[in-house]
């Protein structure tokens, strides 16, 4: 449904909002006044699940109207112009993880509940009548009263101001929108500092956590706000920033003003024993949520199409940040490993959004959260601007823009403005190609008659109608070549010369930071082959990555990228070994279990891994390199794969040393071992401890080891077992109810158990976790395991169906052909793929 934009008729300025929730009856009232610009007479406020009770104005009673589909409270003022409207109501509290809603945990095997808010997209309208859209900023003064414990904690936005008749009072905070409001309560521990301009940090936490958890997440948070308030030359403008964890929480983490709320895995962390890997997660999780306080926060999109100038902006200066704050982390190489892959993936699936796209139903705002464009592509899109800049104009033209926006809302095109200016370059005009047009061009380059020839043409995997598109591209050439591609074919010149100008093999989209991929001849190719050696790992990441996408677009054969993985075997990048082992553990889908080909496969894996293996062994060296740490459950977790007996019987033999405290078994390695444990050394009391474990840990790391290892198992019962626990929030909490369902699907012996209960019971998870944001990633997550053509007819047979419900119909429409195309491609060659593995052997 087309939905009317409230602000058109009501201009908020303040809310005065006091909320009195009664944990124990789940319930709690609001009295709520707007001060405000009436510009008819006839207005409308955002409610959601309110059930009001009386609108005054200026003393007079109002007749009402509330609507459910227009998620609306209607009634007629007797005049235009300024007016202040009060509202009383009365609301749930909801275990939906939106609006205002308990989390639960446990301290010494008692249940204990804090209270906390999700407002992002539209749910602050469940908690308050408001105009619930991003543009009608104003300011807000909060009353909180509760049914209080001696000790208990409240925090909010901004710091609070007094007590008085149980009503916690809070300072008005700062202009901002509605979506940003955050408040919460409970028995809570803290760590506090400040930064060097004053501003207070603080990480709060359950008493379920050791008190050293929060101690990684302090030092991040503080340093990130001063490496901002100097990149952006504008001051953190709220007195203080607290980062919460939440025990349940449906997003990562959200950037509410002053109040940013994470899951207790995004925020968390052991420091005595924390894989490095989940160390750089975390900080980028915290950065990128630190970050929005400026760009999202203090300037805000418009309205929601222009998600992406939050978004992809924070994406990208969460690794900017922590590439300042820990230079050792080589955090950019994470950049390529996950943005850069995952937005090529999605971004050639035909029917894909654009990084602004037109919305308005609020279940299609909920969708327009994809991971893959909204932030990776467009943080792809704001990384070429940064190349193309520099940093010191990126800097003048932030500075410019948050000076002339700050407190109130833009739009993309007063982004490109300010950074224009500052630059002196029509930085719009190149941008708009990307942010505009969904996809992204393969760019070929062919030696034709002696000249290179550089053609751009639409990437697509799978069925796709050709648009005709092209991009502006920034070519980053090794070699004498333009800074723009905009045509659809260029001439270069004469190939021979520019090769001896260059002295080196020609390459484009050097550093893999520009948004497409790169075709090359025979010619071009294997003279970049030819000098493997001194390529750095970057470039070779790029080309594992680019040949694989050309492989599942069928412009070439998947065969051919066999003989290459052996190429790049031994190297020790880790961003290397990562796309050597995503191709190789897609050869799997060419395989059934059990088969010879798959024991070929597993051959082929021994190979791949042994040196490797036996060269970083299963424990960390001291003051050895990053690279290893990040490589070594890469290439024993292919080990273990591939049935080496020696590895199996390390894992083991580590599993029998720590079997009274799991824990304490080193992190990077800790999924292996117990995964191992599971699938080759498994009893029922194994399987029993393993699961009681995840039930008590307050470990957010240890619980996903576990979850991991337990839907490994081989044994139906047990995987029957976990299925029966997915509707159950004791044991497996709804926040993490998709891993495990993916788990169990991904599991060929549990694939059947997975998929009959997501058909059977899609109307309890809708009505769980329905009209969340994450709710549709459960249909990717199915796509992304399923790859014959019987589970892709099922698929389409239970799916097609909901194509029209509101928020799913982009997500059902692309899977369908994300499945699709692999079934083509894996039944057109995986003769030719399992006999390119053979000869390897």
């Amino acid at each position: 449904m087309a939905v009317t934009r409230f602000y058109e008729a009501f201009h908020p300025t303040h809310y005065d909002i006091k909320l009195d929730i009664n944990r124990q009856a789940k319930q709690f009232a609001g009295h709520v006044t707007i001060d405000g610009e009436a510009l008819t007479k006839t207005i409308s406020l955002h409610q959601k699940f309110l059930q009001v009770t009386s609108v005054t104005t200026e003393g007079r009673t109002l007749s009402f109207e509330t609507s459910d589909e227009q998620e609306a409270l209607t009634f007629t003022l007797p005049k235009t112009g300024p007016v202040a409207i009060t509202v009383d109501y009365t609301a749930p509290l909801t275990d939906t993880m939106m609006g205002i809603y308990p989390s639960y945990y446990q301290v010494d095997g008692q249940q204990r509940e804090l209270i906390g808010t999700q407002f992002e997209t539209t749910f602050a309208r469940q908690a308050f009548p408001s105009i619930d859209e991003p543009e009608a900023k104003a300011t807000f003064s909060l009353a909180i009263k509760f049914d209080e414990q001696p000790g208990e904690t409240v925090l909010a936005n901004m710091p609070e101001e007094r007590v008085e008749d149980g009503y916690h009072y809070f300072e008005e905070t700062v202009k901002m929108s509605t979506y940003l409001v955050a408040f919460a309560f409970g028995d809570l521990q803290k760590k506090v500092t400040k930064t060097t301009s004053g501003v207070k940090v603080g990480v709060f936490a359950t008493k379920a956590h050791q008190a050293k958890e929060l101690d990684f997440a302090l030092d991040i948070a503080k340093r990130a706000i001063e490496f901002y308030e100097d990149f952006y030359q504008t001051k953190y403008p709220l007195p203080h920033s607290w980062q919460l964890a939440l025990p349940d929480f449906s997003a990562g983490a959200m950037e509410n003003w002053g109040l940013v709320t994470y899951r207790e895995a995004y925020l968390l962390v052991d420091p005595d024993n924390t894989a490095l890997d989940m160390k750089r997660v975390v900080a980028t999780v915290i950065t990128h949520e630190l970050a929005h306080q400026w760009f999202g926060d203090l300037v805000t999109m418009k309205w929601w199409d222009d998600l992406w100038l939050n978004e992809s902006f924070a994406n990208m200066m969460e690794y900017l940040s922590v590439d300042a704050l820990e230079p050792d982390w080589h955090i950019w190489e994470l950049f390529q490993t996950t943005e850069a892959p995952m937005a090529l993936q999605r971004d050639a699936t035909d029917g894909v959004q654009s990084v602004h796209v037109a919305v308005n139903d609020p279940a299609e705002i909920d969708a327009l959260f994809d991971g893959a464009i909204v932030y990776a592509k467009g943080s792809r899109m704001l990384v070429m601007v940064r190349a193309l800049l520099g940093d010191d104009k990126l800097r003048e033209g932030l500075k410019n823009y948050f000076a002339a926006h700050q407190y109130g809302n833009a739009t993309g095109a007063d982004l490109w403005q300010a950074l224009g200016d500052a630059a002196g370059i029509n930085i719009g005009e190149i941008m708009n190609s990307w942010l505009e047009q969904p996809g992204y061009p393969v760019v070929a380059a062919t030696v034709e008659n002696g000249h290179l020839i550089l053609s751009q043409e639409q990437f697509f995997i799978g069925a796709a109608k050709e648009q005709g598109r092209t991009w502006e591209i920034p070519l980053n050439a090794n070699f004498a070549a333009p800074q723009i591609m905009k045509d659809a074919r260029l001439d270069l010149g004469d190939y021979q010369e520019l090769r001896a100008q260059a002295g080196e093999p020609l390459r484009i989209n050097v550093g893999n930071n520009s948004h497409f991929i790169v075709n090359y001849d025979a010619t071009l190719l294997e003279d970049i082959l030819k000098e493997e050696g001194q390529l750095d790992a970057i470039t070779k990441r790029q080309l594992l990555q680019d040949l694989r996408l050309l492989a599942e677009g069928k412009r070439l054969s998947y065969a051919t990228l066999v003989p290459l993985l052996t190429k790049f075997k031994d190297d020790p990048s880790s961003i290397v070994n990562t796309a050597l082992y995503q191709i190789a553990n897609f050869l799997k889908n060419f395989t059934t279990p059990g088969s010879d080909q798959e024991a070929n496969l597993k051959h082929f894996f021994d190979q791949l891994s042994v040196n490797q293996a036996s060269r970083l062994t299963w424990s960390a060296k001291a003051g050895e390199a990053i690279d290893d740490q990040l490589t070594r459950p890469l290439v024993l977790s292919a080990a273990l794969y591939a049935d080496n007996a020696q590895a199996k019987e390390a894992a083991h033999q580590i599993f029998l040393d720590h079997q009274n405290q799991p824990l304490s078994i080193e992190a990077t390695i800790r999924p292996l071992v117990l995964k191992n444990e599971v699938q080759n050394f498994n009893t029922s009391a194994l399987f029993d401890q393993l699961l009681t474990d995840y039930r008590t840990t307050s470990d957010p790391s240890y619980k996903q080891d576990l979850r991991d290892a337990l839907v490994a198992t081989k044994e139906t019962a047990q995987l029957r077992d976990l299925v029966d626990h997915f509707e159950d929030a004791t044991t497996i909490k709804p926040q993490d109810l998709r891993g495990w369902y993916r788990g169990v699907l991904a599991n060929p012996t549990g694939q059947q158990l997975a998929w009959d209960w997501i058909r059977n019971e899609w109307d309890w998870l809708d009505k769980t976790v329905g009209g969340d944001m994450e709710f549709a990633t459960f249909i990717t997550v199915t796509a992304a395991v399923f790859h014959t053509r019987q589970r892709s007819d099922e698929f389409n047979a239970f799916f097609e169906p909901k194509e029209n419900v509101a928020g799913l119909t982009r997500e059902i429409t692309m899977d369908k052909e994300v499945i699709a195309s692999k079934v083509a491609l894996i039944e057109s060659q995986a003769d030719a793929v399992n006999q390119a593995v053979a000869q390897q052997l």
